[in-house]
């Protein structure tokens, strides 16, 4: 499967909360959803590696697609 674009972005602005945002791009015929979950997913747990000598009872959670267009399912976009 083709990738032609992927960007991972870090919002620190919240109160102890890191928000991760990964965006996908590719020409190819099928969705690059499950690519985009699992980058975010990995740089949730390598937070939680780098970071659990000052914490340990962090939380990864709320880990969801947000939206997506193209593709045989068209667009779509959490409420």
């Amino acid at each position: 499967m083709p990738i032609d674009d992927i960007a991972i972005d870090f919002d620190l602005s919240g109160n102890d909360c890191i928000e991760i945002t990964t965006t996908v791009k590719s020409t190819g015929k099928t969705g690059v959803e499950m690519e985009a979950l699992t980058a975010t997913t990995v740089a949730a747990l390598t937070i939680y590696d780098m970071a659990k000598s000052v914490d340990r009872g962090m939380t990864i959670a709320e880990i969801y697609l947000a939206s997506k267009k193209g593709g045989k399912s068209g667009t779509y976009r959490r409420r």
